[in-house]
């Protein structure tokens, strides 16, 4: 073999698809490539153009336009380009330019068709677009996950929940429960007609009936509603089995039940979890309601980063990730609460700590700061009160940071007097932020939008949002917006030899997968997320909503699906290889690196964050026009 055709063969031989082909298909395409050149400017391809071969870029910088002149993807060296229009009818489908001197290998039509017939892998990388191999990365890892953090607690029902009037009396209820070889059973107040909210009052257990009437001598004809418990937890039927793990740790129950569209559909104890119970983080969660100190809850942070890396180790998605570090740091924040409370004395008006950001939405992850605020009962009075709840916010805050929960350095936390409100005030504050929408209270919205109740009075939480929803949707205008502001993070287009990097500070010649990635797709979906009225928080379930609205073009919810999961995996994965080097880990992937796999897939992933947000752009755009 001469010197020139070795060198192309051992050029084409490092890139996919040619990567994965035997050594002599290898040497078929390097004998019969030829070889052009393009001055940077130039046009190779042009829309509707005649096509006969299949490019491969050597050296230099080529993008790819739609028709339309909008920019698709940008090849660097080892890229390909040319296929779709092979495959259909040898017309250019998208055009294709050099912006740096640019030197091709053209791969004749006849070997393109040949290899198609020939060698799956190749027709499988030329005939699929990117979002379909992102689509498959993405299930790839999910086909390996366990089962604890892929199977949905639907998954583990074996029948409806036993449902009683809370007029029964406790010798009915024991009977039925017998009857029906149930510990548990769901209590309903025929009285009360729920407008979409829980059909269910409360719940009786084997352990009611045993403390609370056998103990105390009660009479068996007693209505149950005087025994039943009233602190409802509940998870809903989507959620996966590990939740439902973290909820029962979280608050000592036994008995879960299980709702669909806010209505029981059934009830899971611990034993019904206990196949799926191994050696895993999440137990993390029981343990820091054992502690009694913020000392000893200093010293079961440092489980974290372990906690973060095992679950990375058992192939959690990113979906699970999020939501486990998210579960521990509100448990984190409620002990503290706790904690201070016992120091400080019960509060002289009730509230609520609102958990704010990526923990509201279960997106939290290993490298994170503190956002928090209260709501305060609207009897709060200032100069009663506030020395209290001052007080309160600076122990939580501070026995936060000392967990390794930085402080906020935009000081968005609950020590800040800014973010202690009553409920009135915050619905005044939320309203006139939606009514006025500047720069700073858009900055505010991307924050404040995703807010979740830790402690004290949850209800207000939900209470907020759904006033945040029933404000927002209507405020075209406001849409608008919020939908530009969405579009000042962008994602890394302009793929060189090694991505455009972060240009400055301490991880310059890197890219922020958070900045760039997790945080302009959060933003975008939230938008939409608002627009249709969605009362969820995570932006996974918000991406469901958003599907079922059918306000997204055919395909492209799961796209974003699929981007979100693959930028968070990449995300969390090197994090967990920085821990496990004994390094501080942060949002930055540097080129060197990234896999040929990751450098694939995450172009991809950002293509349909750069279409997305052209998406949003148009939609709210146009639709604040129509509508003013």
């Amino acid at each position: 073999m001469d010197v020139e055709l070795l060198e192309v063969r051992n050029f084409i031989s490092q890139y996919p698809p040619f990567d994965q082909l035997p050594e002599e298909a290898i040497i078929e395409v390097a004998k019969s490539v030829e070889i052009s050149y393009y001055r940077a400017g130039n046009m190779i391809i042009e829309f509707g153009d005649n096509i006969h071969d299949l490019f491969m870029i050597r050296s230099g910088v080529v993008e790819i336009y739609r028709r339309t002149g909008e920019l698709y993807n940008r090849l660097d060296q080892g890229g390909v380009f040319g296929q779709m229009g092979l495959l259909t009818n040898n017309k250019v489908r998208f055009p294709a330019k050099a912006i740096k001197d640019t030197l091709l290998y053209c791969i004749p039509e006849n070997i393109f068709e040949e290899f198609c017939e020939r060698y799956d892998v190749f027709a499988d990388f030329v005939e699929v677009e990117g979002t379909i191999r992102l689509q498959q990365a993405v299930e790839d890892n999910s086909d390996d996950a366990n089962s604890l953090t892929t199977s949905k607690v639907k998954t583990i029902l074996s029948s409806e929940p036993v449902m009683l009037a809370s007029t029964t009396s406790i010798q009915d209820v024991a009977k039925m429960m017998s009857e029906e070889n149930v510990s548990a059973a769901l209590i309903n107040d025929p009285n009360l007609s729920d407008e979409g909210g829980e059909s269910f009052v409360g719940i009786i257990t084997q352990r009611d009936l045993c403390a609370k009437v056998i103990a105390q001598g009660l009479d068996v004809e007693t209505q149950v509603v005087e025994v039943m418990s009233t602190e409802l937890i509940s998870l809903d039927h989507n959620a996966y089995i590990f939740e439902a793990m973290l909820l029962m740790l979280r608050y000592n129950v036994h008995h879960l039940p299980i709702l669909k569209n806010k209505q029981p559909i059934g009830l899971i104890e611990v034993s019904d979890i206990i196949r799926y119970e191994s050696q895993n983080s999440l137990l993390i969660v029981s343990s820091i309601f054992q502690q009694n100190s913020i000392d000893d809850l200093v010293l079961l942070s440092h489980q974290l980063k372990d906690c973060f890396v095992r679950m990375i180790n058992e192939d959690a998605n990113s979906h699970m990730v999020g939501r486990a570090m998210s579960e521990i740091g509100r448990s984190f924040k409620q002990r503290l609460l706790e904690l201070a409370e016992e120091k400080l004395g019960p509060p002289p008006v009730p509230y609520c700590f609102l958990a704010l950001g990526s923990m509201a939405r279960d997106e939290q992850l290993i490298v994170t700061d503190q956002d928090n605020a209260i709501i305060l009962d609207n009897q709060y009075v200032e100069v009663e009160h506030g020395k209290y709840f001052e007080e309160l916010a600076r122990y939580v805050c501070d026995g936060l940071a000392a967990c390794g929960y930085t402080y906020c350095s935009g000081d968005i936390m609950a020590t800040n007097p800014e973010y202690r409100k009553t409920q009135s005030q915050w619905e005044e504050c939320f309203a006139d932020w939606i009514d006025n929408p500047n720069p700073q209270a858009l900055l505010n919205c991307s924050i404040f939008f995703d807010l979740n109740g830790v402690y004290g009075r949850p209800k207000w939480a939900e209470q907020l949002n759904a006033f945040i929803l029933r404000k927002a949707k209507k405020n075209n205008r406001f849409l608008a917006c919020l939908a530009r502001n969405a579009l000042n993070r962008t994602p890394p287009l302009g793929f060189f030899k090694d991505f455009v990097m972060e240009k400055d500070g301490r991880h310059k010649n890197s890219i922020n997968l958070k900045r760039r990635g997790t945080a302009p797709l959060a933003d975008l979906i939230r938008v939409h997320g608002l627009a249709i009225g969605s009362q969820s928080q995570n932006s996974f379930d918000r991406l469901e909503d958003i599907i079922e609205a059918g306000i997204l073009p055919p395909s492209k919810g799961k796209d974003l699906q699929h981007a979100m999961e693959f930028i968070s995996l990449v995300r969390i994965r090197h994090q967990a290889l920085d821990i496990e080097a004994n390094q501080e880990p942060d949002n930055n992937i540097e080129p060197e690196n990234m896999s040929d796999f990751e450098r694939r897939n995450l172009k991809d992933a950002f293509l349909v964050l750069s279409s997305a947000q052209n998406f949003l752009k148009f939609r709210y755009t146009a639709n604040s026009m129509q509508n003013s």
